[in-house]
């Protein structure tokens, strides 16, 4: 279990890592040596530290042997948390396959693939290649220097020609990926193993830039001209029912509106549409970069006095607790005032908006509780 500071939010671990103490595991078992006896094993981590994690049970598999580490996600409301991952280690010829060969000559290649509830990759522009196994660049390296250090620390002689063949597998994995957006970016049959630190930081914002970014990067490798940031599902569902664009346009932003920007502007798209509904659409066009209420609370007062400014006069003199209220009262205007009012508003987001793009024109609509566009940029 990750230790954490008093008062501070528990961190826990990535999937890769949970992958990667499971695989040093069952590998130790393959050498003849039990490390994890004690219920626990110790793994390298990216930034050269060192930890240990709990292994949940090792058991002689077909060929071999198979462990499972419980995933901890620590504090963090990760849909994968406590989740069981599973690596089988066997040994199995050595195919030549395209697995780097170990820098230790007396060792055997590591050979790692997926096996159920692992996600296979069908859409280009992810970091693995469309036909493999949805398992990151860094899982990898720290399952290959998991699975080394066993045979290493277990003196393991295997004959040559030989590789040591890691199968990881995730029993609940096609049930989980229902709750996440790898069925979006092209992930298909279980998830993804995911970690660039092997540390889940509760609530950062590392899981959703690393999202924002893989979406970008795949409608740009589906060949699309037009990508759509929406803060949230029922914005998004409100722009498809208009639009109908291909689902790989698509991308949740949360409430990462500056980084989303920058990062659809790199993607060199022709068109930016950004939906949100009023609390978060009115932040952007107070060119708020990030809008969730942890970075601050849309304080009505100042919201009020912006309103004025464009115009909103029905606002002038009254005391406001919500964005919603400010909203409320501009809808009981007639129809055609407070659709100028909110066009305004949207035009303001835009113009904000365009200030992050480097000239890539972004289309602004704004949603309504009840999940309907009420309103666009002049």
């Amino acid at each position: 279990m990750a230790s954490r500071s008093k008062g501070s939010l528990r961190p826990g671990y990535t999937t890769g890592a949970c992958a990667a103490a499971a695989a040093k595991a069952a590998a130790f078992r393959l050498a003849g040596k039990d490390e994890a006896a004690s219920g626990r094993v110790e793994i390298p981590f990216p930034d050269g530290t060192r930890r240990e994690l709990k292994v949940r049970r090792v058991w002689a598999s077909h060929d071999g042997f198979s462990a499972s580490v419980v995933k901890d996600a620590g504090d963090d409301p990760d849909v994968t948390h406590g989740i069981e991952i599973v690596a089988s280690v066997a040994l199995a010829r050595d195919d030549g396959s395209l697995e780097p060969a170990p820098q230790d000559g007396r060792m055997p290649r590591v050979v790692i693939k997926g096996g159920q509830g692992v996600g296979v990759v069908t859409r280009p522009g992810l970091s693995v290649a469309v036909g493999s196994f949805a398992i990151n660049p860094v899982p990898l390296r720290m399952i290959r220097e998991a699975v080394y250090e066993a045979l290493k620390g277990a003196g393991a002689v295997f004959p040559e020609g030989h590789a040591i063949e890691v199968t990881l597998s995730v029993p609940e994995g096609e049930k989980v990926a229902q709750k996440t957006l790898n069925s979006r970016l092209g992930i298909k049959g279980g998830i993804s193993i995911l970690g660039t630190t092997g540390i889940v930081r509760p609530l950062s914002s590392e899981a959703w830039t690393a999202t924002i970014t893989a979406s970008v990067d795949v409608a740009r490798a589906m060949g699309l001209k037009e990508v759509v940031l929406s803060s949230g599902r029922a914005s998004e569902k409100a722009h498809m029912s208009r639009y109908n664009l291909p689902e790989e346009a698509y991308v949740m932003m949360g409430d990462y509106v500056q980084y989303a920007l920058k990062e659809s502007a790199a993607g060199a798209f022709r068109r930016i549409h950004l939906c949100a509904q009023w609390a978060k659409m009115l932040k952007v066009a107070m060119a708020v970069p990030e809008t969730h209420v942890r970075h601050g609370a849309i304080d009505p007062r100042k919201a009020a006095s912006f309103l004025e400014g464009l115009g909103c006069l029905c606002l002038k003199g009254r005391p406001f607790n919500t964005a919603r209220e400010m909203l409320d009262t501009i809808q009981s205007r007639q129809v055609r005032a407070s659709r100028q009012i909110l066009s305004t508003v949207c035009s303001a987001a835009k113009s904000y908006a365009e200030s992050l793009t480097n000239g890539v024109p972004v289309q602004v609509l704004l949603v309504s509780y009840e999940g309907e566009i009420i309103a666009q940029n002049g």
